[in-house]
Parts: C-alpha cells; sequence; structure tokens
C-alpha cells in the first residue's frame, strides 16, 4: 500500500520573526559586489519550522490511519491536528446483520444504501474486487471493527466518507488494487466529488454516490497504461 495526501496545513511560527536589522555588506576587494548577510536566528527558525511542518503531516496522517480508517494507508487524506487523538474500535456501533454499506452518519437513505450495496456486489461479481463503504463521523465510527466484520485483504477498497477535515472522500487500497488502478486515480477521484464545496452543494450522499460510480467505471476498464485516466 502507499499514501498520497491531497493538502498540507499551514502552520505559524509559535514566536514572531527578530526585527529586520540592516544587512552586512562584505566584501573581499573594493570592486567585489556586496552580499546580504541574513541573521543566524532566521535560518534556525526556518528549520524548525520547516521539522514543524512535516511533525504536524506525519501526526495527521497516523490520526487518519488509527482514528477516520482504522485499517490502513489512507490514499486520499485529510488535514488535522493529531495530539491526543487515538484509534477507535467500536463493534458496538457495527449493524446486526451483514451489508457492505454501512452509514454509521447517517448521510445516506434506505434506497441509496440497497443502490450501493447492488451496485458493490455487481463489481465483486464482475472484476472480483471488493468495495466496501463506510459513512462516519470521528469519532463516531466503528473504527478497526470493520477490519473483521468486512474480512480486509488485498482486493478490498475501503472507501471512508467522512467530513471531519474538509475532504470526504478517504480510500483504504489493497495491494492487489494497487497493481491494477493507478495511484493518481483515488487523488483525482477525492479532489473531483470529495471537496468541500462539492459536497457542501451537492450533498454528503452525493459525493458518496458518484464515488462509487467512478469506483466502478475504473474497475471495469482494462488494465492498461490509460486505464482510469479519467474519473467518470
Amino acid at each position: 500500500m502507499a499514501f498520497l495526501r491531497l493538502r498540507s496545513p499551514s502552520l505559524a511560527p509559535a514566536n514572531p520573526l527578530p526585527p529586520l536589522r540592516t544587512p552586512t555588506a562584505t566584501s573581499s576587494s573594493a570592486s567585489s559586489p556586496s552580499r546580504v548577510s541574513i541573521p543566524t536566528s532566521w535560518t534556525r527558525r526556518s528549520s524548525s519550522l520547516s521539522a514543524a511542518v512535516s511533525d504536524l503531516r506525519s501526526q495527521s496522517l497516523n490520526f487518519l490511519l488509527s482514528g477516520a480508517l482504522a485499517v490502513g494507508l489512507s490514499l486520499a487524506g485529510a488535514v488535522g491536528f493529531a495530539e491526543a487523538k487515538v484509534g477507535v474500535n467500536k463493534p458496538e456501533l457495527l449493524p446486526k446483520e451483514y451489508t457492505t454499506v454501512i452509514d454509521v452518519a447517517g448521510f445516506l437513505s434506505d434506497g441509496q444504501e440497497k443502490r450501493l450495496a447492488q451496485e458493490i456486489a455487481d463489481i465483486e461479481k464482475d472484476t472480483g474486487f471488493k468495495l466496501r463503504v463506510l459513512a462516519q463521523n470521528y469519532p463516531d465510527t466503528p473504527g478497526l471493527a470493520i477490519k473483521d466484520f468486512w474480512s480486509v485483504d488485498d482486493r478490498t477498497i475501503v472507501f471512508v466518507a467522512d467530513p471531519t477535515f474538509g475532504n470526504i472522500i478517504n480510500f483504504n487500497v489493497g495491494a492487489s488494487v494497487d497493481l491494477d488502478i493507478p495511484r493518481s486515480f483515488w487523488s483525482r477521484l477525492a479532489g473531483k466529488y470529495g471537496n468541500i464545496f462539492y459536497w457542501k452543494e451537492k450533498g454528503e450522499d452525493a459525493s458518496v454516490e458518484a464515488a462509487v460510480m467512478a469506483i466502478s467505471n475504473c474497475l471495469r476498464e482494462p488494465v492498461g497504461a490509460n486505464n482510469c485516466s479519467e474519473v467518470k
């Protein structure tokens, strides 16, 4: 598995930069051009800021993995602070009967759930790949419990619809799926149907349905250099 993040959080330095000082010109001879001397403290702050941003990205990803998806690597990530967040495992939120669509967030109507479940069954029959859909609002999610409930394996795509961090579309993609489907497809899919402007205008249910149909179209395309090059 591999992951691809769509956005990076902005982070302001904890303390303001030092007052601007007049640059110091140095020269090795009278005719040499002057050079601007950058305060050493600025360089240290820049390095610290870069390290902080890198750490924040790592924490945000870990939060998404252990909390929102709770089963593996996300290809279409979310942005947020991860401090003090822990993984979720709430089997009590699982439905009593087996289903390929779990909606603990209430995004989908009964009719929509049935249509998606039928499309998912057709995908599995025609392609051998297993698509599973979880609609949630972290931390109200079954979390790790879905792994055993769905018997997640290398041929499984777990689609988690969670608007907590803006983009509603997140994926956990099995290794066998990753061999046939270009990784860029998942980020383009999230960018098209998962962005906050789309689901705020159309509704969370519209994002979920559009994403499932796009995945269905992609999985049915012959594997090749240009398969899944378009999000339909």
